[in-house]
């Protein structure tokens, strides 16, 4: 009931027997349930863009990068600029679809528009576009508070202010999606005031980030010439340790031969002189390649992060596979 309440302002229901525009094509959707780690229940009404034709241009939307976030906090403990953080609440459906699609209204929209036409006005999950969308929403309305794009990673955004000591600085907003990571004197007042405005946010989420991409986020306090300032954490200690702990019982569920951990010190997930067009090897299982996938990821963080010590032991995991 709550996920449909949040559906309803993405489609513009209409009366029973209207015919659908000329150029608008039927979408079919499905619910996904599920129980999140806290044990709340969620459920997500999606439309099958994967049924949808194919787009001819790019559906690419960026997404600010882990080490313009490790800049970013340096940059806020070196000038003692405080960090505050949300996560906007449905954020797609604030970006207007570019594309045209319908839907035939079921059981999940109640009695009254139960068979009806309703055009699909907003971004939703699933679409092939929406992510485009609502990245394309949202730079114009940071363009229209007034931030700039930096030209470095065009997902922080920055603006000129003044301090409340009266110098001149640049506050800066980092987008990951709907993950907004702002530096400024006034901070809570841009979440409350200017993007709080036109998006809602998760009331949760509003503060001290302790979570960010993936990462863990801590502030420690240190003693300097000129007394005591705020340190910045960014540590992926907890994914990765999560990560590790996943696979090695992913590894010792597994009965099938060849699926064990190993002593071999495996510095990569596969060997130098590995020739990909020559392997003739049984291709994994859906739930095995994802397995697979997750431990790329894991790499990527450690490498981005420097973390070397513990490359080997996860490239180890990647090798069982």
């Amino acid at each position: 009931k709550k996920e449909m309440e949040n559906i309803s302002v993405a489609v513009e229901f209409k009366h029973h027997g209207y015919k659908p525009p000329p150029g608008w094509i039927e979408a079919s959707r499905h619910l996904i349930w599920d129980v999140k780690m806290d044990f709340t229940r969620k459920a997500r009404w999606v439309k099958d863009g994967h049924k949808t034709a194919d787009i001819v241009s790019s559906s690419f939307a960026g997404v600010v990068s882990q080490e313009s976030v490790r800049i970013a906090l340096t940059y806020a403990a070196l000038n003692d600029i405080p960090v505050v953080a949300a996560d906007i609440q449905n954020a797609y459906l604030q970006a207007p679809s570019s594309e045209k699609h319908y839907i035939i209204c079921g059981d999940e929209f109640g009695e009254e528009h139960r068979g009806k036409v309703a055009l699909i006005r907003r971004a939703l999950y699933g679409g092939k576009m929406a992510g485009q969308d609502y990245w394309r929403h949202m730079r114009r309305f940071m363009s229209e508070l007034g931030f700039k794009a930096c030209k470095a990673d065009p997902e922080v955004w920055m603006r000129e202010h003044t301090s409340p000591s009266g110098e001149s600085y640049w506050e800066y907003v980092l987008l990951y999606v709907d993950d907004c990571l702002i530096i400024s004197h006034q901070g809570m007042s841009i979440l409350r005031n200017e993007i709080g405005v036109h998006f809602k946010l998760k009331e949760e989420s509003v503060g001290e980030p302790k979570l960010y991409l993936g990462g863990k986020i801590i502030k420690k306090a240190y003693e300097t010439k000129e007394g005591i300032k705020d340190l910045w954490s960014f540590s992926s200690s907890q994914y990765i340790q999560n990560a590790c702990k996943n696979v090695k019982q992913y590894l010792k569920n597994e009965t099938r031969p060849g699926f064990k951990v190993t002593k071999k010190d495996n510095r990569s997930p596969i060997s130098s002189g590995y020739r990909p067009e020559l392997d003739e090897t049984e291709e994994l299982s859906p739930e095995d390649a994802s397995h697979y996938h997750s431990l790329i990821g894991v790499l990527r963080w450690i490498v981005e992060l420097g973390r070397v010590d513990i490359i080997t032991e996860v490239s180890m995991l990647a090798s069982c596979f």
